[in-house]
């Protein structure tokens, strides 16, 4: 049986914009679990998360103050579906990364990272798939906003895609 995961991270509420895209809410809606790699700014949206979403897997950001801070890990850890996954907010400079993260999270087959808001999909030696789904709400230098969604099947990752957002108006999402 496949599990659907919705992977998004540097939301940035309610500083980058308003909400989530619905897109990305109906995703939350319909996945099985939902990760996010921090950057929230605003408690609110965790909670409206956790309400909507039948699985949380989440971190705090450099954004983030003390009430999230409190409720959330710098790192977690979970098992989706048989995939042993890290999450956490900053995984360093670009150069290195793979190397580094392998020793850093050694028996993890997934690690979701976010803070740079640019997309990354990459393979260490060894294995460990790391992903950053960019940002659904601030694409910064990229030429879109962006989400991931993926499936776990047996174990591993058995599909990953890379969401663009249409841009938004200059009123908010």
């Amino acid at each position: 049986m496949a599990l659907s995961v919705l992977i998004i991270s540097d939301t940035h509420l309610p500083r980058r914009a308003r909400d989530l895209p619905q897109e990305v809410w109906r995703r939350a809606a319909e996945a099985d679990v939902v990760v996010h790699a921090g950057d929230w700014v605003s408690a609110e949206l965790l909670d409206r998360l956790l309400e909507r979403s039948r699985r949380l897997v989440a971190v705090y950001g450099n954004n983030d103050g003390p009430e999230l801070r409190a409720r959330l890990p710098e790192v977690a850890l979970a098992d989706l579906g048989g995939l042993r996954t890290a999450v956490v907010h900053d995984s360093g400079p670009a150069k290195g990364r793979e190397e580094r993260c392998a020793a850093r999270f050694p028996g993890t087959d997934l690690l979701v990272f976010g803070h740079s808001h640019i997309p990354w999909d990459s393979t260490a030696e060894g294995g460990l798939r790391l992903l950053n789904p960019g940002s659904p709400t601030d694409r910064r230098r990229q030429p879109f906003c962006t989400y991931l969604t993926a499936e776990v099947r047996g174990g591993r990752l058995a599909e990953v895609v890379l969401h663009r957002l249409p841009q938004r108006g200059g009123s908010g999402v």
